[in-house]
């Protein structure tokens, strides 16, 4: 994302001044202030869903490896290969 900087802004703000006009601009910077937070609060909310299924997914994979190794383990140290070794 490029760097806009004080200059750019100056001149962003003097266009948007000279195509809206004064009474106007206050309700713009108001409006696009309520959409960027609308957005900022969807953006999070989303990422906080993903974040979860990641570590619902996670805690699962994790879960099932260790019940992987306590079974091959367990046939191991007993010798008796019918000890079960269905997939889970």
């Amino acid at each position: 994302m490029p760097n806009i900087g004080v200059p750019g802004l100056i001149i962003i703000l003097v266009i948007a001044l000279i195509v809206f006009g004064p009474k106007k601009l206050p309700q713009l910077g108001r409006a696009v202030g309520e959409t960027l937070r609308e957005f900022k609060t969807s953006t999070k909310s989303v990422v906080d869903e993903v974040t979860d299924e990641f570590k619902i997914e996670e805690t699962s994979d994790s879960k099932k490896e260790k019940q992987r190794m306590y079974r091959k383990r367990i046939r191991k140290e007993t010798g008796n290969e019918s000890v079960s070794k269905r997939r889970t």
